[in-house]
């Protein structure tokens, strides 16, 4: 189910993606809720908030190096609790949904703009939200965890 999740999670980053940049000009934006929530078309170079701008190959190079961790440490994700790999596979949903973006034009679309924040995307949610999970399992384990321990405990 986890596979289902990062499926789901990257195919609707990239169908939002494709309808912002289908729907708008950069730089573009509509009110959805005045003052507090607006659709803008933004072309991030950076990371979060726009650090480590124009460092395209740094990001790739980094979520390359997630995947391939990943796919090396999935034989032991398996045997975790489910929370745990649902976690994982939203931080790699969203590390995926923006290097498609970073491969494609080495500038990733941000949209979701809440004007208090800056703008920001579904694969950033993604990211942060399986970030919290994980943070969660690591923290709570018998909270979250417990279906792993009960498979230890029985085999």
């Amino acid at each position: 189910m986890a596979v289902v999740f990062f499926i789901v999670i990257l195919f609707c980053d990239q169908a939002v993606k494709v309808y912002i940049r289908s729907s708008f000009l950069p730089g573009e934006s509509l009110s959805v809720i005045p003052h507090v929530f607006h659709i803008t078309y933004v072309l991030n170079p950076g990371a979060a908030f726009g650090i480590f701008a124009n460092q395209r190959a740094f990001f790739i190079a980094a979520g390359v190096l997630l995947f391939c961790l990943a796919v090396y440490f999935y034989p032991r994700l398996r045997r975790e609790g489910r929370w745990l790999r649902f976690s994982v596979a939203s931080l790699l949903a969203g590390a995926a949904g923006n290097l498609i973006d970073r491969i494609a034009s080495g500038l990733v679309v941000d949209f979701l703009d809440f004007r208090i924040w800056p703008v920001f995307n579904l694969a950033d949610i993604a990211i942060v939200g399986g970030v919290i999970g994980m943070m969660l399992v690591i923290l709570f384990p018998a909270r979250f965890d417990a279906d792993a321990e009960r498979r230890r405990q029985h085999g």
